[in-house]
């Protein structure tokens, strides 16, 4: 029966992860992506490059993990 419970859960979550958490952070990756060769073509400040760097690699990370709970979900 507790599996029967958990499963009604992780399915409307995997769903909502997959349809909109995941999209949000995919799209925060790429306007800190964007953010970044705007700055490179600009000539702006090699710290601003390296900030930006920083947040896009922390970025993926979330997005690779929020997926990777998605696809657990749907699998369980």
């Amino acid at each position: 029966m507790a599996h029967l419970q958990a499963r009604c859960y992780l399915l409307p979550m995997a769903s909502i992860l997959s349809t909109f958490i995941l999209p949000v952070a995919a799209g925060a990756v790429a306007l800190v992506l964007l953010l970044g060769l705007v700055n490179m073509m600009r000539g702006g400040s090699p710290n601003t490059s390296q900030k930006l760097m920083r947040w896009r690699v922390l970025l993926q990370f979330v997005a690779i993990v929020i997926a990777m709970i998605a696809v657990w979900a749907m699998g369980r």
